[in-house]
């Protein structure tokens, strides 16, 4: 395993190995399904059925911090939240094989949530109001927090860091980037102190899966500590989806107004965050294939240019 192929070992072979080796028997069957920080896998068992395995990027999290993302997703299960939570053998979920920490899920489908259903909307904002209720029984201690460092402060310096960056455009990303920095801790200064509570932490339409039965939630890999409106506001594009969230948030657990104005200042960091991501990660090689436009010039051009907007609409 090398940083520049994390995943450059981990052949059909050793994914079947991995599944057969937790007891669960593969009959062959292996698809690779969409995913750039982890690898992740369905495999078909011989009783029938299918897994799901998901390989954990060598260095990204700690053995903690992936326990306690473990953690969390069987206490919602246990708590009857709709949560695809890992399976569990002889006491653990987080298991090896030739080198990998991985982890087997049941598989779940579904369909994308129609987000313009305000009754949808409030179907998922009762559950992100329950998750939230055991979310904020106990803190994370292994896991990341939604902050500057890790939002903004970090990507920056992995995109600086980074020859995708063109040469001629480093001033010019580092200080686009350090006037949205400055503006984001100013807002948060101004917003006040806010209470931060275990999240799913990426809870995008894509890690919503509708059926006839109702919504599932997939992936806590960016669970961390967070004020609540981080698990909302990507679910809803204008107010009114917001409102209508919020009303059945509130069934479940109060949720703090004031915590709307973090909404622009979430947005922006998580911009920041995504370009820092892709640099950080450009040795991967799913990476330069998913994302080719990264190494242009005219991305890197118009990314500063968003910063410039982001750091004056602040």
């Amino acid at each position: 395993m090398s940083d520049a192929a994390p995943y450059a070992a981990l052949s059909p072979d050793v994914v079947l190995a991995a599944v057969d080796a937790a007891g669960s028997w593969s009959d062959g069957r292996l698809l690779t399904l969409n995913s750039y920080e982890n690898r992740v896998f369905q495999v078909g068992l011989e009783d029938g059925g299918f897994v799901v395995a998901k390989f954990y990027r060598p260095g990204r999290w700690t053995d903690a911090a992936i326990e306690e993302e473990h953690a969390f997703a069987l206490e919602l299960a246990a708590a009857e939240l709709p949560v695809v939570a890992p399976l569990v053998f002889n006491g653990r979920s987080l298991l090896r094989q030739e080198g990998y920490r991985y982890a087997l899920y049941p598989r779940r489908g579904g369909r994308a949530p129609s987000l313009e259903s305000p009754d949808q909307l409030e179907w998922l904002g009762r559950l992100l109001g329950r998750m939230h209720a055991v979310g904020a029984r106990e803190r994370f201690h292994a896991r990341a927090t939604l902050d500057r460092p890790t939002m903004i402060e970090a990507p920056v310096r992995a995109a600086l860091g980074s020859d995708l960056l063109p040469a001629h455009l480093f001033d010019a990303y580092r200080h686009a980037a350090r006037r949205v920095d400055e503006a984001v801790a100013g807002r948060i200064d101004a917003i006040g102190p806010l209470r931060s509570i275990r999240l799913h932490g990426d809870c995008h339409p894509g890690n919503v899966l509708w059926t006839d039965a109702g919504p599932h939630f997939v992936d806590l890999d960016d669970a961390r500590m967070g004020p609540a409106v981080q698990d909302l506001w990507m679910l809803a594009g204008d107010e009114a989806m917001m409102d209508a969230l919020l009303e059945g948030y509130g069934q479940f657990r109060d949720f703090d107004p004031t915590e709307l104005a973090l909404v622009p200042v979430l947005r922006a960091m998580r911009q920041v965050h995504y370009a820092g991501w892709i640099a950080e990660r450009w040795h991967d090689p799913a990476f330069p294939a998913a994302f080719p436009f990264a190494a242009e010039a005219r991305w890197w051009e118009q990314h500063i240019a968003d910063l410039h907007e982001i750091a004056d609409d602040l």
